[in-house]
């Protein structure tokens, strides 16, 4: 088997994982477009192995954790994006400017630099009594 075919197989997925990461604005689209990409490097691992012959397959291995990893990342983003959706309500990358709403609600906390200035007009010129 010639090396060229699974390693120009894993460059046009790469490249459509990589598009599709860079062009898609649903965060679903973008963690297949994720899962695509690794699913390019590992068909390289194995098909580098397969052209070495290693004895320990080591690049088959490395696919098997991986793909591992893959799983992992997968699950964890598909629960923080299903959050998402049902507190924002939407999916949309472009619309998720703001990692918690509790930073807009709470006031800053006046620090020594930001009181008032004194105001140093006399009272009584402002009609106040002044006792």
């Amino acid at each position: 088997m010639h090396l060229a075919y699974p390693a120009v197989l894993a460059a046009l997925l790469f490249s459509i994982g990589v598009y599709g990461l860079l062009a898609r604005r649903n965060a679903v689209l973008v963690l297949m477009s994720v899962e695509l990409m690794l699913n390019a490097v590992n068909l390289n691992l194995v098909a580098f192995d397969a052209w070495l012959r290693d004895a320990l397959h080591a690049g088959q291995a490395l696919t098997l954790f991986t793909i591992t990893v893959a799983a992992a990342e997968i699950g964890l983003g598909l629960a923080i994006v299903l959050l998402v959706f049902r507190t924002k309500g939407t999916a949309d990358v472009d619309r998720l400017t703001e990692l918690g709403d509790r930073a807009a609600e709470v006031p800053a906390q006046a620090g020594p630099l930001d009181l008032p200035a004194p105001d140093n007009e006399d009272p009584a010129s402002k009609g106040q009594v002044v006792s």
